[in-house]
C-alpha cells in the first residue's frame, strides 16, 4: 500500500509511482467511489478525438470542406436576410 497525507486544504499528492502506473499527469481528471468504509481512487480515461469517429449516426454522408464552407455561407447569407431590415 502507498500512503500519502490530506493538507489542510483537502489536497493530496499521488505517488510518483502511482502517476506512472497510470499514466497521470497535471491535468488529467481522476473520480472517487465510495466503496463501502473505504473510497477508491480512480484514472479518468482520457478519449481522443479519433476514438469518438462513429460514435453518432450520420444523417447524411460527409461532402467535404469546401462542399461545408459553401453551404455555411449559404445558411450565413439566409440568416442575415431574414435579420437585416429590407430597404
Amino acid at each position: 500500500m502507498v500512503r500519502a497525507r490530506i493538507t489542510s486544504k483537502g489536497q493530496v499528492t499521488i505517488p510518483v509511482e502511482i502517476r506512472r502506473r497510470y499514466q497521470l499527469q497535471a491535468g488529467d481528471e481522476i473520480g472517487f467511489r465510495a466503496d463501502g468504509s473505504s473510497v477508491r481512487i480512480l484514472p479518468l480515461k482520457k478519449r481522443k478525438l479519433t476514438e469518438l469517429y462513429g460514435a453518432l449516426p450520420a444523417t447524411k454522408p460527409y461532402v467535404g470542406k469546401d462542399a461545408e464552407r459553401k453551404e455555411i455561407g449559404r445558411m450565413l447569407g439566409e440568416e442575415l436576410d431574414r435579420k437585416l431590415p429590407r430597404r
